[in-house]
């Protein structure tokens, strides 16, 4: 640095940003983005103040309604925001301080809520810095009162009574139209709303919310209230699932500041995932003391009863947490009056306290509801125990397999038609469906960089197994074997063998429901491979038809009809390639395995989690439903589609 640099660096070059101006300034620091994420935000920062309300005990009835010209109504029946003058600031209501200051409200101890979600105060005069227009009306004392601001926070209209309140009512409408200049694009999208609005009440049992589109001439009102709460949270959940048994389990504790429920169902599922904990209404994603604490004590509980009841014996070891919470569903949802998050985002919850409470309160609740409930507690005691016994089966399978490859050298599954590269960063493996597709591929392919994997018929549903039963699997031990990264929690995306992994599939339903399977499983037991973008879909052609010739090669349906629409006096027949095993090395090659002529997808971790949900939804059909859902739904699965 030059001394003419270092002198330029003084007082004068301090920035000191007033009022929303930092907000502006730095928007992603307060809303983590100014694309879709950042712009929903808005919302659910007004509608949270309204739900801290109901908390409070004040409401019980939210409306939001998008409007149509881009903007946003809010409307609660809860107390309305204060309209007297702040002490602090004298010649500002208190309304106009909490629309126009940061970190002010009635969160931070002064007694206006005991328990709430928006606790940085910085909720409603973020989306008062990020709009260009802002309208408020509070119904307090008999009176309806108004202000607006506009341009990011500027006053147009100070605090003022416009008329009565109708009905003696009290509470808080807000409308807000987003500020284009800050935001990547200002169209909100109703379905992630009502996600959102869903899950709120469910969390707030006996809340009501309603929600309008009046974007659209569409009936499209959509109410949610749920007065079993959270328990009507884990039906809601396990409704496409099998459940051990009907009921609902729940308890709740409170203490002092802080407080505790928990409703649980398990089902006959094989993941131990299941768990969906919550802080003043929200999601803890990445868990916290909330979490921990119902683990230990399910885990704690659970052995202690097995033991009592004589279910495990003397010599066997406790089961572990993953064995009992397999096929769990559990929704944990705790207030408490100073929550700490992890920043802003708010992703897991470091209250100490609160794991102490919750741990209580599961060792005495759910020991109760055991006792009381022996039949429930022998399934899922029976279902623990078989989980446990999987888990050791699974450990001494993966040992046998890394014994055997130590002593047979790669360990490669003998169908396999391997490449000759020795670079997995430019090797591919094809995944095939049947033999006689494997034999054309094999063909077509080039031998050098590219290696044929095929597969019979339609793999294991991973949704519906345990991993001891997959490793059993003759199509699931080849695809480990011949990926070469492990499996699980133990898969090693560097050890992979090949960086594109390509699922070759039939172009018909059949060929869409392999692909699902493989999905799941890519997506259940090597995540990391779709993560880094290693997944791939190839999609063979679904007719072929000539012109003078040459053979033209159509996709589907679709490119069907564009050709017949340019060619109207076309007459010479389509050919419907409907298995790769009818197609020819040289049909193959010039349609599928050409790099210049091929396409392929590659599969985001969205479109796997799709095809993961598509097996869980199906897990209880039967195979002509399943290809019915896939062929009636593939242009809502994107995967299914390229």
């Amino acid at each position: 640095m030059t001394d003419e640099q270092t002198s330029s660096y003084g007082a004068d070059q301090i920035q000191v940003l007033e009022g929303l101006e930092a907000v502006r300034k730095r928007p992603g620091m307060y809303i983590g983005s100014t694309g879709s994420q950042g712009l929903h935000h808005l919302v659910y920062e007004v509608v949270d103040n309204s739900v801290d309300e109901a908390m409070a005990g004040f409401a019980s009835s939210i409306k939001v309604q998008l409007l149509a010209d881009g903007g946003c109504e809010v409307i609660d029946d809860g107390r309305g925001i204060p309209v007297d003058k702040h002490p602090k600031y004298e010649d500002l209501s208190a309304a106009e301080v909490v629309l126009t200051v940061l970190h002010a409200g009635g969160k931070f101890g002064g007694g206006g809520y005991k328990v709430s979600g928006g606790l940085h105060g910085v909720g409603i005069s973020v989306v008062n810095a990020l709009s260009r227009r802002v309208e408020v009306e509070i119904d307090l004392y008999g009176k309806r009162h108004r202000m607006s601001f506009r341009d990011g926070g500027e006053l147009v209209e100070r605090l003022h009574v416009i008329g009565e309140a109708p009905g003696d009512r009290t509470g808080t409408t807000v409308r807000f139209w987003p500020d284009e200049t800050i935001f990547d694009e200002t169209q909100f999208r109703a379905q992630t709303l009502i996600e959102r609005f869903q899950m709120m009440a469910f969390l707030n049992a006996g809340l009501e919310i309603e929600f309008h589109d009046g974007r659209t001439e569409e009936s499209n009102d959509v109410t949610f209230r749920y007065d079993g709460g959270i328990r009507d949270f884990v039906r809601h959940v396990n409704a496409t699932k099998e459940p051990l048994f009907d009921e609902v389990g729940y308890f709740s504790q409170a203490e002092e500041t802080m407080e505790a429920e928990i409703a649980f169902q398990w089902n006959t599922g094989y993941h131990s995932d299941g768990l969906h904990s919550f802080a003043n209404g929200i999601t803890t994603i990445d868990g916290g003391m909330h979490e921990e604490g119902f683990k230990k004590g399910l885990t704690n509980t659970v052995n202690r009863y097995a033991r009592e009841k004589g279910l495990l014996k003397e010599k066997e070891g406790n089961l572990q947490g993953e064995d009992i919470r397999e096929g769990l569903t559990a929704i944990i949802s705790v207030k408490l009056q100073d929550p700490q998050f992890e920043g802003q985002t708010k992703g897991k919850l470091g209250n100490v306290p609160m794991r102490s409470l919750v741990e209580r309160a599961t060792n005495e609740h759910l020991s109760d509801w055991l006792e009381e409930h022996p039949t429930e507690a022998r399934r899922v005691l029976s279902k623990a125990v078989q989980a446990s016994r999987a888990r050791e089966a699974a450990r001494s399978a993966r040992d046998s397999a890394r014994r055997k490859s130590a002593l047979d050298g790669a360990g490669l599954p003998g169908k396999l038609a391997d490449c000759s590269s020795n670079s997995p960063e430019e090797c591919e493996l094809y995944i095939v469906e049947g033999n006689s597709a494997g034999g054309s591929a094999k063909d077509a392919r080039d031998p050098r960089i590219m290696a044929i994997l095929p597969i019979r018929g339609k793999i294991l549903n991973v949704e519906r197994a345990r991993i001891d039963k997959m490793l059993k699997n003759t199509e699931v031990t080849s695809l480990i074997q011949a990926v070469g990264g492990g499996i699980g929690e133990e898969f090693d995306v560097a050890k992979i063998r090949y960086h594109k992994i390509v699922i070759l599939c039939d172009a018909d339903v059949d060929g869409a429901h392999i692909r699902t399977l493989l999905l799941t499983f890519f997506f259940r037991q090597m995540r990391p491979l779709v993560e880094g973008g290693h997944v791939y879909i190839a999609q063979p052609p679904l007719y072929s038809t000539k012109v003078g010739r040459d053979t033209i090669y159509l996709k589907d349906d679709a490119a069907k009809a564009g050709f017949l629409s340019e060619r109207p006096t076309h007459k010479e027949e389509f050919s419907r390639l409907k298995g790769l095993g009818e197609m020819d090395a040289k049909e193959l090659r010039e349609t599928t395995l050409e790099p210049a002529n091929r396409t392929l997808l590659q599969v985001s971790v969205e479109q796997a989690a799709i095809a993961d949900e598509v097996c869980s939804i199906l897990m209880g059909e039967d195979v002509e439903s399943r290809k019915h859902f896939i062929q009636t739904n593939a242009r809502d699965v994107r995967f299914l589609d390229i």
